[in-house]
């Protein structure tokens, strides 16, 4: 569970009404009208406890209430919209089988307090690729005419990954009855994030927003893939690299061309042997397989997720590395259509590169600054590389599994099985 005081609850059990998810945004049409109403008192708020907050060294008590209702709304409003869960949502921030637990009213450094938007930009910066509609048109000046810096939300709404997942899942709900559950947990996920955002951009915690994964919400599930990423990197960056990095990165992308030319050819060959024996021909699976490592090599150096400068062939052995079984059985069908049914995990896999790049660019002040790879970010990086290299490798026909959409970086420990008692039995009672 998250250590972070902006804690993401998910009591969602996946199934979803079929009507209500067709008419879904007609739905939630008195909901967008009472959004603006309540952003709009929020802006006006926030001014006055930022005012408040900088000489006191904490919000409001009122103010802080307000705010907790309004980021749970928000959230609340937002898994609705993205199918993330089923009920319609309460406007007063009623409990929600997707909802957030923030902290009560605490003190804050008055100095944190008063650059707190500079502050909170790279998390809203970041949110919007994730769970939100924020961006720097939707932030509103209050009391400019003054000198104050207090700039704060005045518009939300469901963007990026989970608008992306909203889009994917309102197909196969209506399909099936039933929000997938990667597309439900990325979604949570992302608003999570946002959560986290808005509570420290809206002076609710002194907390920063912590992208990773494994620290939001509950513990996500991922199912066994032949296609999975091992991570061994330590966060340590070298200052001097990370400044370089693209310049570094060049010969790397000229030969990433050059591959990418020769695998297409090859996944070509490697659909016709599949759809004939039903399995990949072990020197194309080889090939392919080697490509999709290197590929995750590159973006993982470029986008500051790993540290090392990687090598041109594809070998196992960096410290974000993918891995991939050998050669499988595959359906046929599914690999005669394999380009379009991959079409969905293209759109996922572009959400999550929008994050990647977001999370490389802060990433890389990060490590220029402290010369460390943030924990998060890295991770956060880690997941959008797995789905990369799941999503490459569906559809160039190395496994016929599907790409998971879980923001879960590797798949939950095993539980402990329960103690056996072997020792000696007690003695039991006469008669009995």
């Amino acid at each position: 569970m998250s250590d972070h005081p902006v804690k993401l609850v998910v009591q969602d059990e996946l199934e979803r009404s079929r009507p209500t998810v067709f008419f879904r945004l007609l739905l939630a049409l008195p909901h967008f009208f009472w959004l603006f109403v309540w952003t709009v008192a929020v802006v006006v708020a926030a001014f006055f406890g930022w005012l408040i907050a900088l000489v006191t060294g904490r919000l409001p008590d009122a103010s802080h209430r307000f705010f907790v209702a309004y980021i749970r709304y928000v959230v609340h409003l937002g898994a609705y919209l993205s199918i993330a869960a089923n009920p319609y949502p309460s406007f007063n921030a009623q409990p929600y089988t997707v909802d957030v637990e923030l902290p009560g009213p605490e003190r804050q450094p008055r100095w944190k307090v008063a650059v707190r938007l500079l502050l909170a930009l790279p998390a809203l910066l970041l949110s919007a690729t994730l769970g939100s509609g924020i961006s720097t048109g939707g932030f509103s000046r209050a009391g400019s005419d003054t000198g104050s810096e207090a700039e704060w939300l005045a518009s939300s709404g469901v963007g990026g990954a989970a608008a992306v997942c909203a889009f994917l899942g309102w197909f196969a709900v209506l399909a099936v009855g039933r929000m997938p559950l990667g597309l439900r947990n990325l979604a949570a996920y992302g608003l999570g994030y946002t959560a986290q955002a808005y509570a420290y951009a809206l002076l609710v915690t002194g907390r920063y927003p912590n992208a990773d994964p494994e620290r939001i919400g509950p513990t996500w599930e991922l199912p066994g893939r032949p296609v999975r990423l091992e991570v061994t990197d330590d966060g340590r960056r070298s200052r001097l690299t990370v400044l370089f990095r693209l310049l570094l990165a060049i010969p790397h992308f000229v030969w990433l061309v050059l591959w990418s030319v020769a695998v297409f050819f090859a996944a070509i060959a490697n659909g016709l042997v599949a759809l004939a024996r039903g399995r990949s021909a072990d020197p194309l699976h080889r090939f392919i397989a080697a490509y999709v490592r290197y590929y995750s090599h590159v973006l993982g150096f470029v986008f500051v997720v790993a540290n090392p400068f990687p090598g041109f062939t594809g070998e196992p052995g960096y410290p974000v590395d993918v891995v991939v079984d050998p050669p499988e059985r595959q359906n046929r069908w599914k690999t005669f259509f394999r380009f379009f049914l991959a079409i969905p995990a293209f759109f996922i896999s572009g959400a999550l590169g929008a994050a990647l790049a977001v999370a490389g660019i802060l990433g890389w002040f990060a490590a220029l600054v402290t010369g460390r790879m943030p924990t998060g970010l890295r991770n956060l990086g880690a997941v959008a590389i797995r789905y990369n290299a799941q999503t490459n490798a569906y559809w160039l026909v190395l496994t016929d599994a599907y790409p998971h959409a879980s923001p879960a970086l590797r798949p939950p420990p095993e539980p402990e099985p329960e103690p056996t008692y072997s020792g000696p039995l007690e003695p039991q009672p006469e008669g009995v």
